[in-house]
């Protein structure tokens, strides 16, 4: 999988074309031109809307900006969630660009967690990335790093780096062949519902008979709904919806694989 370079970069590069718009009561001292920006599917919304909050600061009055937070169609978005699951949990139907509504007031306590600076992304990132790895080998990759690598891996995200970031995502994607996978694949499927968010449990790549399992093993034993006949047109949804904790590419389909794998 290490080797699927341009498979890599092509999930890697992928981009969302969106528009953002002040909310219709912000105050403002002037019209608010709408802002468009090509949103990387792989990153979270808060670590690439700088240029987005600078834009419309520029026609508001410092007393009525507080937190920055997005919304689509009524619905908060979460800013640890990678942007392409937020795409496709909730716009993949809909015309582009996206359409995002832009707030600085009336911040969603109930719905949405404080973003203070983005050393709370690196931290919910770095946390996603450990887990993986608890799962995969035990956690001994990710405890074999140096901090710096750990760095680097995040630096390699925030500033959009391809070869920066996977020149250390590669080791926590590698596996002794003898070994035939990780110990367990790390996954979750995310679902729309407020209940329960998303699905995730242990899941090991080779079945008891040696047999490795796919994609489909997978979805038959944590929802098998989706595969039965009736449900064929929510199969194909639920399928853009899987977010694997795997290769830190958020942005397709793939394989199981470290860091939620966003489609």
């Amino acid at each position: 999988m290490t080797d699927d370079k341009d498979v890599l970069r092509d999930v890697w590069f992928g981009r969302i074309p969106t528009c953002f718009t002040l909310y219709q009561d912000e105050i403002t001292e002037r019209e608010a031109e709408p802002y468009y920006l090509l949103l990387p599917r792989v990153s979270y919304l808060t670590l690439v809307t700088d240029k987005v909050k600078k834009h419309f600061q520029k026609v508001m009055r410092q007393e009525d900006i507080s937190e920055i937070w997005f919304e689509y169609e009524g619905t908060p978005l979460k800013w640890h969630y990678p942007i392409g699951l937020l795409f496709d949990l909730l716009a993949s139907s809909s015309a582009l660009p996206w359409n995002i509504i832009v707030h600085f007031k009336s911040f969603p306590e109930k719905d949405l967690l404080h973003c203070p600076s983005k050393d709370a992304i690196e931290a919910h990132f770095m946390s996603c990335v450990k887990e993986a790895d608890a799962l995969k080998h035990k956690s001994q990759v990710i405890n074999e790093m140096q901090k710096k690598d750990h760095k680097q891996l995040w630096m390699g995200l925030q500033n959009d780096r391809f070869d920066q970031f996977w020149a250390i995502n590669r080791k926590l994607m590698e596996y002794p062949a003898e070994e035939n996978g990780f110990r367990y694949i790390p996954f979750r499927i995310y679902q729309t519902t407020t209940e329960r968010p998303f699905i995730q449990k242990l899941f090991r790549p080779v079945a008891a008979d040696g047999q490795l399992h796919t994609l489909g093993d997978l979805l038959k034993e944590v929802c098998p709904s989706a595969l039965a006949p009736e449900a064929r047109l929510q199969t194909v949804d639920l399928q853009r919806r899987l977010h694997f904790m795997c290769k830190k590419t958020p942005g397709k389909r793939s394989e199981a694989c470290s860091e939620p794998f966003m489609t």
